[in-house]
């Protein structure tokens, strides 16, 4: 399951609102590809749900992931900072085990297991 806090199902809203989408078939899709220094970087975009996506819903939102990137990121919790350094959503993800020093990429246990082999 991934699910959004109340900040960032707030900031989902208001941007799928601005676009005049319709929130029955669009979300917020939540991805991961291969970069970064620590092998991983999320990818977080507004889209529509496709035939083969694993929705999920928080909010009354749908949380859109493709199969090859929800071992990556199933657990996680999707918040929205604003901070001196900016905005921006941040994922919280129980599943990595190691983390660039500037946040913007990371590990998993599962990659270390495929490492190991």
């Amino acid at each position: 399951m991934i699910t959004l806090s109340d900040k960032g199902a707030e900031k989902v809203h208001e941007f799928l609102s601005s676009q005049g989408a319709d929130v029955t078939m669009a979300g917020l899709r939540v991805g991961v590809r291969g970069g970064g220094c620590s092998g991983f970087q999320y990818q977080l975009a507004f889209d529509e749900q496709r035939d083969d996506d694993v929705v999920f819903e928080s909010h009354g939102l749908k949380l859109l992931v493709d199969d090859e990137s929800l071992p990556f990121v199933r657990g996680s919790t999707i918040d929205y900072e604003e901070s001196l350094q900016g905005a921006g959503f941040k994922v919280t993800n129980p599943n990595v085990v190691a983390a660039c020093g500037c946040g913007s990429s990371f590990r998993v246990a599962e990659e270390e297991q495929v490492s190991a082999v």
